[in-house]
């Protein structure tokens, strides 16, 4: 049974050249989705947030392949919080959320939130002028 897991990769400078999403697609039949990444040119740590795609036991093979490369793997635990009480319906979430976690839901035109469809990107808190939306952090 396929599952999927989100999962966030800091890794060294070393390793930015080295082609990690590969190695899992070719040996270990995992699909990859790069939801965010953020590659250091100039030094210090790259980070990858992915969404992995597989069965279990190569899920848990291809996370031990990244820790025995020194990469530190974690999975995705912030979470978005949205307060419908706050929120005024302006859109500005919408247009800027590249997931399409928050949509305007028509012809009502309220603002709607999927958070399984989220992938913490944190553009939405930034943009949001009535505090309505907040990173939580577990």
């Amino acid at each position: 049974m396929q599952i999927s897991k989100k999962v966030v990769l800091h890794f060294p400078e070393n390793l930015v050249e080295k082609p990690i999403t590969y190695e899992l697609v070719k040996h270990y039949d995992i699909v990859v989705n790069i939801l965010k990444a953020k590659i250091a040119i100039d030094g210090g740590e790259g980070l990858l947030l992915l969404e992995l795609t597989g069965t279990e036991d190569k899920l848990n093979k291809s996370l031990k392949y990244l820790k025995g490369l020194g990469i530190k793997t974690e999975p995705l635990t912030r979470d978005i919080i949205w307060s419908k009480e706050c929120c005024v319906m302006c859109g500005i979430c919408a247009s800027i959320c590249p997931s399409h976690a928050f949509y305007i839901k028509t012809p009502e035109m309220k603002v709607k939130f999927e958070s399984e469809k989220c992938i913490a990107c944190e553009e939405c808190f930034k943009v949001c002028p009535y505090n309505a939306i907040r990173l939580k952090l577990v």
